[in-house]
């Protein structure tokens, strides 16, 4: 059976095929691959424009929220301004609707001029300079053919990325590590230079061309090269981003590596050449002739059919794809087995990749280096944040600033939403890949809905608690068996009409079939067929159960109730799907119809309510809530309510007594789910923090994510108060004056979790913004007069052990 090819999103794309330099170490021109000699020079417009379809066409069958278009050579500015606006104009034009561009270019800077710079302003490439460190150290390799320094051209360059005007443009250093090189003196050179960030890269080798090992340097030199830069790299604060130490620092915590290097991720870039033929990956140059080559190219293949090469399946294949010793080592997870070209070594069959890196004895002592003897040890997977994108995300400046004040409206959430289902959609993939079946009628049927009716499989693969399972199964959760892809397969097929039949396991008394509904039946096999009005099931006991419209089929259909409001929006009340109990809380059975009814009201209510006292927040909440799971309901006088990190769109709330308070949770809880969707997609705070911070409304310290979630979600609670003091302004009663304590209470802890975030050392530059845009938020409900009792209350309130308030999660 053939797999669903996980998407690229990297696309490197040769410019010209040639250089103006003649580095010694060059992966392209000095390694055992030749291909470049038979190459055009430079790449012709009808590549380009096929090269830039292929990769439209790839993005929008994928879904895909952002891509990364990396322009390189040889030496891609020798293809001149010309050709190169050209090429952001086609890649650029290229994308569908929704898909954002990160276009950046990796040059040698000895070009690099003004009028460069003013057209990657004008055009957006970002551009990264490759520089070995001083001037002794760069000129040991990176050299013109004639043996003149190409430092002092490359400093020029660096320093035209460094005035205001254009230092947005700068992506940072590229430096080949030479061990004979000292290592204070690069890293004090470079960082000079002020990058934004520096990747420090291991010199191409094979165990047929080993790496340079001087004499006396010790078993690890490279390792020890390493950690003399990262002793002085945290002794200066970490100045900028260093890809390495921080995917070493990230993978030891079971998060995502940030380079194809490290890490178990699988490879999602893909080679353009100037002659539109396909590559693997440029590294794989150093291994042998031909290495890098797939025989295909941009006019006849797309790149689905790319993704399924044997050589890239490789690549993608994650533990699986490693040898027997690496699959073995304590720390594979955060090596990743090292670099797959690092991995060749000439064999009986002529030669392959299934060895550990050459590099192997270095990466080990780096990351334990880095881990240090009071350390974490590797830490398993967290499949959410493994399959996270390392791109550009898909939103504007516009839309991050409106999270970043804690809003979000339509089109920003919708942005949230199509990367979550992009996220679930790879998630899912590595399910299949890691579950060890070559043969599966379910993932037959889902892959070809994939390509008939993705429509259909969106709607299913959306659900909420499709990725709550996902995550389960890759985190090895014994409980979380592959039943759902049989499911996900057939409720996919009856949304999409199909009259196909599909064997189904029943658990537990009963069929599931996610975002549709549950049929109680004999735990077995069960057959769905399905149709254009409805389906059939045919149950392990013999049972033929028919399904159609609102049929109920005498109540053994327990259909998924949907919740429509007065302004067309819809929400489903999930009480039938097992995956549910994701939350903080346990969950509620199955609603009877007066409970259902309560909840109707209730809601209806209460989002009329939301739409009123929180307008800022209304939209997001349309747009991307889909799912209301009823919870149990919590100790006496105390509402309850979560937000899954694995379910993007769903919260789960125990009934409220009063309508304003279920809107309250509502606004509080899908905080939490955006804020999530936003970590998905870039780094707010240094994950290798571990320190523990006080949140104000709770007891107990918090680690740095708790903090900012607790503080995200309480912009949403400080401007409900708001909203309903300044509604009651002058009135007296119990209720104004309940309303204006809560509010005093409220600002005023927002406020101080805001400041304590941007005070902790550990917030992004991104993360850094979010804080100012917090405090933003804050500021006008701080300056709103408040009659001197309601701070008095609100000041006793703080002195309790515990806020009165909300229990949640966050």
């Amino acid at each position: 059976m053939e797999r669903i090819p996980l998407p690229f999103t990297q696309f490197v794309v040769k410019m010209h095929s040639r250089c103006d330099l003649a580095c010694d170490h060059c992966y392209v021109y000095e390694h055992a691959d030749t291909s470049w000699r038979a190459r055009p020079k430079v790449i012709g417009d009808e590549v380009l424009a096929g090269a830039a379809g292929r990769v439209g066409e790839h993005a929008a069958t994928h879904r895909l929220t952002a891509v990364r278009v990396v322009l390189h050579g040889g030496e891609p500015l020798l293809a001149g301004p010309d050709r190169l606006r050209r090429a952001a104009a086609a890649f650029r034009s290229a994308l569908p609707p929704g898909c954002a561009l990160d276009l950046r270019i990796h040059t040698n800077g000895v070009l690099l001029d003004r009028t460069f710079c003013e057209l990657f302003d004008e055009v957006g490439i970002k551009v990264g300079i490759s520089l070995d460190g001083d001037r002794a150290a760069n000129d040991r390799h990176r050299r013109y053919a004639d043996g003149r320094s190409s430092h002092p051209q490359v400093l020029r360059a660096v320093g035209l990325l460094r005035e205001p005007e254009f230092r947005h443009l700068f992506a940072g250093l590229l430096c080949t590590i030479d061990v004979e090189n000292d290592p204070v003196v690069v890293y004090r050179a470079l960082a000079e230079l002020e990058p934004p960030a520096v990747d420090f890269l291991l010199p191409h080798a094979t165990w047929e061309q080993p790496p340079k090992r001087p004499a006396g340097g010790g078993e690890t030199p490279y390792a020890e090269w390493l950690l003399n830069v990262y002793g002085r790299w945290e002794a200066d604060g970490r100045p900028f981003a260093v890809r390495t130490f921080d995917s070493v620092h990230r993978t030891l915590r079971g998060l995502s590596s940030l380079t194809e290097s490290l890490g178990l991720e699988p490879a999602d870039v893909v080679v353009l050449e100037t002659d539109g033929s396909y590559e693997q990956a440029d590294s794989l140059k150093t291994s042998f002739d031909g290495a890098p080559a797939t025989g295909m190219d941009v006019f006849t293949h797309d790149l689905d059919q790319v993704a399924r090469h044997p050589g890239m399946a490789q690549r993608q294949a994650g533990l699986a794809g490693l040898s027997a010793e690496c699959r073995s080592c304590p720390v594979v997870r955060a090596c990743g087995g090292g670099l797959y070209a690092h991995r060749y070594r000439a064999d009986a069959d002529g030669g392959s990749f299934d060895h550990p890196s050459v590099y192997c004895g270095d990466l080990m002592a780096l990351i334990k280096g880095i881990a240090g003897p009071g350390g974490p040890d590797p830490a398993p997977r967290v499949p959410a944040q493994a399959a996270e994108p390392v791109l550009v995300p898909a939103l504007t400046d516009r839309q991050l600033g409106e999270l970043a004040r804690g809003h979000g409206g339509a089109d920003t959430v919708a942005a949230l939403a199509r990367s979550q289902l992009a996220l679930t959609r790879a998630m899912l993939a590595a399910v299949w890949d890691s579950s060890g079946l070559r043969d599966s009628a379910a993932w037959d049927l889902l892959s070809a809905l994939d390509a008939t009716a993705p429509a259909a499989l969106d709607a299913v693969l959306g659900h909420p608690y499709v990725r709550a399972w996902a995550a389960r199964r890759l985190a090895g959760d014994p409980a979380a068996g592959l039943a759902p892809l049989a499911e996900l397969a057939a409720a996919a097929a009856v949304r999409a009409g199909r009259d196909v039949t599909l064997a189904v396991p029943v658990r537990g008394g009963a069929l599931h079939l996610p975002t549709l509904g549950r049929l109680v039946a004999t735990d077995g096999e069960a057959r769905v067929t399905g149709g254009a009005d409805g389906f059939t099931v045919r149950t392990a006991d013999g049972d033929v159960v028919t399904v159609t419209g609102q049929d109920t089929a005498g109540g053994r259909w327990q259909p998924v109730r949907r919740i429509r409001f007065a302004d067309g929006w819809t929400v489903a009340l999930e009480d039938t799907d097992p995956q549910r109990d994701s939350h903080h809380w346990p969950v509620e059975g199955r609603l009877a119809d007066p409970e259902l009814h309560s909840w109707t009201g209730a809601l209806r209510e209460a989002w009329e309510l939301v739409g009123r006292d929180l307008p800022d927040y209304a939209a997001g909440v349309r747009a991307g809530l889909s799912t209301i799971t009823p919870l149990r309901a919590g100790p006496a006088g105390r509402d309850v309510s979560a937000a899954a990190r694995q379910a993007f769109g769903a919260v789960g709330i125990a009934r409220p007594a009063t309508a304003p308070i279920l809107g309250l949770l509502l606004a509080h809880e899908f905080q939490h789910v955006k804020l999530g969707a936003v970590l998905d997609l870039v780094d707010l705070y240094d994950p290798s923090d571990t320190a523990l911070y006080h949140a104000p409304w709770r007891p107990d310290p918090r680690p740095i994510e708790g903090l900012l979630q607790g503080t995200y979600a309480h912009l949403a609670v400080t401007e409900f108060w708001g909203t309903r003091t300044l509604a009651y302004d002058g009135l007296p009663g119990e209720t104004a004056d309940h309303t204006r304590a809560q509010f005093a209470l409220w600002r005023r802890y927002t406020a101080e979790a805001v400041e304590r975030l941007a005070g902790s050392g550990s917030l992004t530059a991104l993360g850094l913004r979010f804080a100012d845009g917090m405090r933003e938020s804050v500021r006008p409900w701080l300056e709103t007069e408040l009659p001197a009792v309601a701070e008095r209350t609100a000041e006793e309130a703080r002195r309790q052990a515990a806020p009165e308030g909300l229990v949640t999660p966050g």
